[in-house]
């Protein structure tokens, strides 16, 4: 099944069963933690732009969740800078990646994956990382490039990830989203309009639960 089917048929799926007053608490989809310390590659990338992607990365728009993988980004252009500076600081390459990109390992022992953009959003996306950083102080993806970047990725765990960051997206960074996919994903424009709604029927969900009263005459 290819990622396309894969994704219309989850939507679809959820769409169908999905309804309010059953699942997480308000309280847990809206907390923001950063329990799970991660390996800093300021230090090592000086100013070459890159960003924390993945399930690290989500961190900043929904419930952290445990995760073993740090994965981070740089542009294409730069991967072979980016390998030079890892091996300076005593990183060592592992293995290739098969989406684009290597496995590293610290002299400690950490590993990330270091993936290398291609997209033409790619070099902006890394720029604004640079301002939009969790509390660990990490440059983290912004949400409409993390979205588009889940979407065309099109996991099952991708498409979760998405319906929750975007449930509790603000309108402006919805706006951003929608002209993203305009730009770059225009044949996604009426599932990302479905994840929307699937994310905010999620978080009217746990505002039920939180208030017995909701929905009672």
């Amino acid at each position: 099944m290819d990622a396309t089917l894969a994704r219309k048929t989850l939507i679809s799926i959820a769409k169908r069963r999905q309804k309010p007053g059953a699942g997480s608490t308000r309280e847990f989809l809206l907390a923001r933690t950063t329990d799970m310390v991660w390996p800093d590659l300021s230090e090592v990338f000086g100013d070459l732009p890159w960003a924390v992607v993945g399930a690290v990365a989500t961190r900043l728009y929904m419930p952290e969740r445990m995760t073993r993988d740090l994965d981070v980004a740089v542009a294409a252009s730069d991967a072979a800078v980016a390998g030079e500076k890892l091996r300076a600081a005593g990183w060592v390459r592992e293995s290739a990646l098969t989406i684009g990109g290597a496995k590293w390992r610290s002299p400690d022992g950490d590993e990330v994956d270091v993936l290398e953009g291609r997209a033409p959003w790619w070099p902006a996306a890394l720029r604004e990382a640079q301002t939009n950083r969790d509390a660990q102080g990490l440059p983290i993806l912004p949400l409409p490039y993390l979205v588009l970047m889940k979407f065309q990725a099109g996991r099952t765990i991708d498409i979760g990830d998405i319906t929750r960051i975007l449930g509790q997206a603000s309108d402006e960074q919805l706006k951003e989203t929608r002209r993203l996919f305009q730009q770059f994903e225009p044949e996604g424009l009426e599932d990302l309009e479905s994840l929307i709604v699937l994310g905010r029927l999620e978080l009217e969900s746990a505002s039920s639960l939180c208030d017995p009263t909701a929905g009672r005459l």
